[in-house]
């Protein structure tokens, strides 16, 4: 006969069979710690961060700045970097805008300049964050540290 050293569990708690792992379960309502992320998803999200701008302009990049930016030194700083530069392109479009008003449209022709320059900039930060290196923008105002 095999003597059984184990304490019983507490009053109202099931008992587990011998042999089986036991998991603790997060109590409802506690978040859970951040998870640290892959070098694989790492790349993959730093992609995404610098091109969602394409589409969503400045909050794409916020919102994975966000996300991640606790879980990766990586996409914090890819996060913060293509956030900036989308803000630096918001602030120019607003003064183009301006301008277009008091010049009586002269700003509108500089507008398709910005966004390919900013285009081109995007693509070529993401595919530097999917080969897993730190990119900079080369104008940039780094609001945002």
């Amino acid at each position: 006969m095999t003597e059984n050293n184990a304490t019983p569990p507490p009053e109202g708690q099931p008992q587990q069979p011998q042999g089986q792992p036991q998991y603790q379960q997060q109590p409802q309502g506690q978040p859970t710690p951040a998870q640290g992320v892959s070098e694989s998803d790492e790349r993959t999200m730093g992609l995404l961060t610098h091109i969602s701008a394409i589409l969503l302009g400045l909050i794409g990049p916020l919102i994975f700045w966000l996300i991640y930016r606790e879980r990766s030194a990586f996409l914090n700083d890819q996060g913060k970097e293509a956030l900036n530069f989308n803000i630096l392109v918001a602030i120019v479009y607003v003064g183009l805008s301006v301008l277009s008003v008091i010049t009586l449209g002269f700003g509108t022709l500089l507008f398709p300049l910005v966004w390919i320059a900013a285009l081109v900039f995007q693509i070529i930060g993401g595919l530097a964050a999917n080969k897993h290196e730190n990119y900079r923008y080369p104008l940039n105002w780094r609001i945002i540290k």
